[in-house]
């Protein structure tokens, strides 16, 4: 067997998120054979792409016989598109894959012992998403103008996503709209490569509690946008929801991303509102908000529950965003201190609290690693929600310093969590509870919540 060489191949597991296995002969033996994308019982036709000393790899060409317990998806996109890894598998099952990926992680690095609460299921399989970050190009070179979501495995390819099914309905009535509209005159896309081109992104959010929609249209400057125009065709939209806020931000920056070196608000206000556990919450375009509204209510419902009654004189939330957690906590603490690094969610923290009729509240705009060396007072409980990569390393030792007697952990991505929590079994603390919330369904995400406790205590 070599590079290139096709063969067929039974899936015989799998490695969550996405990577499963099979057996390959070579020479007399056989060895495993690592592929993307494939569930347990599936027999495929894969072409070798890597064959190493200690490790082979392969891709799938075709599926020859599905698994026992596959599905068809509901999504026609799916298998195209690379939003979505399982939706060809039943809701229960991705659940029972999502847990014990995150407690094989846990049991890998050393952390044992602790309650293991089952994994809580969206409420909406479906239709989840409150935000959608729309990109223009093209699938084939010089072809015509699209919007839409990356192809798998593609960098360049743009696979129009209309029949989308973990969007609200409004939205791929906006995406199919906008794409129409530009495809119908000269507009350019930016290429990645020779950063020329006009159209970069298209960006929607909808308040799931009040369906207020938020609009942004991402740019550069090399070309011209019929402000006026493109508020009519949106505004003329037939939806469910209600348009707020329609914004064009120009952005020159060569990397693949949503940022503003300027923005404009085209309609109304650049913002719209929503509700979590009773709490109302103004959104920008740039706040990061969880995508699952209902998922967000049950997650942030397993941090108060881990928390407990326990009134505490002070709670530091770090990596706060618009302040969502700490504004949940705020009944049972005296002063809650929240950072967070982008300015903009600081301000709308801020906002949030005072909107809320929240006093003890205080927010603060910075790096983590750097203003937790600011903070004087000592807290009683310190709750986590750091971005994917995880925590600092610069920053883990000083927060854990401050010796609280909780910390409350949130990790979006479970081998950072892995990675981190050992630091803090080192250092006296015990790992209680851990429970995992399904935020993404159909996706290989899940959201993972730690309660852990001081042993001397």
């Amino acid at each position: 067997m070599k590079k290139g060489d096709s063969l067929e191949m039974d899936i015989q597991g799998v490695v969550f998120p996405g990577k499963a296995w099979g057996m390959v002969p070579v020479g007399e033996d056989e060895r495993k054979c690592w592929v993307k994308d494939a569930i347990p019982g599936q027999r495929v036709q894969v072409m070798i792409t890597k064959k190493r000393s200690k490790k082979i790899e392969g891709r799938i060409l075709s599926v020859l016989q599905k698994a026992p317990e596959e599905i068809t998806p509901d999504c026609p996109h799916f298998g195209r598109c690379g939003g979505c890894t399982f939706q060809n598998l039943p809701y229960a099952t991705q659940l029972a894959m999502k847990n014990d990926y995150v407690m094989g992680l846990l049991e890998g690095a050393g952390i044992t012992g602790f309650e293991a609460l089952p994994i809580v299921p969206s409420p909406e399989p479906q239709g989840y998403r409150n935000k959608m970050e729309y990109s223009f190009g093209d699938d084939t070179p010089g072809g015509p103008l699209l919007l839409g979501l990356h192809e798998k495995g593609s960098f360049y390819n743009i696979l129009p996503t209309p029949e989308c099914t973990i969007v609200d309905g409004d939205f791929s009535t906006i995406q199919s709209a906008v794409a129409a509209w530009f495809a119908h005159g000269d507009a350019t896309y930016f290429h990645k490569r020779s950063h020329e081109g006009f159209l970069r992104h298209l960006v929607v959010r909808k308040g799931k509690a009040t369906g207020e929609i938020l609009i942004n249209l991402v740019t550069t400057t090399q070309g011209t946008l019929d402000g006026e125009a493109f508020v009519t065709l949106l505004l003329g939209l037939p939806l469910m929801g209600k348009i707020t806020g329609i914004l064009h931000t120009i952005n020159d920056g060569v990397a693949d991303m949503v940022k503003a070196d300027t923005l404009a608000v085209l309609y109304g206000e650049d913002l719209l509102h929503d509700r979590i556990l009773g709490l109302d919450f103004e959104i920008s375009t740039f706040s990061f908000f969880q995508t699952n509204t209902l998922g967000a209510e049950k997650l942030y419902s397993v941090v108060r529950d881990f928390v407990g009654d326990t009134q505490a004189e002070v709670l530091y939330d770090l990596y706060c965003g618009t302040g969502t957690i700490a504004q949940i906590m705020a009944p049972i603490a005296k002063t809650v201190v929240g950072i967070e690094l982008v300015e903009e969610a600081v301000d709308a923290a801020k906002a949030n609290a005072l909107r809320n009729g929240l006093t003890n509240c205080t927010f603060i705009a910075g790096d983590v690693m750097e203003k937790v060396a600011e903070l004087t007072d000592r807290p009683d409980v310190i709750i986590l929600d750091p971005p994917r990569d995880g925590i600092h390393p610069k920053a883990i030792f000083k927060i854990i310093d401050f010796a609280p007697d909780t910390f409350v952990y949130v990790s979006c991505k479970a081998s950072s969590l892995a990675r981190d929590l050992p630091f803090f079994t080192q250092a006296g603390y015990r790992v209680e509870r851990v429970q995992c919330v399904d935020m993404f369904a159909g996706t290989v995400h899940v959201e993972t919540v730690v309660l852990m406790s001081r042993k001397d205590k």
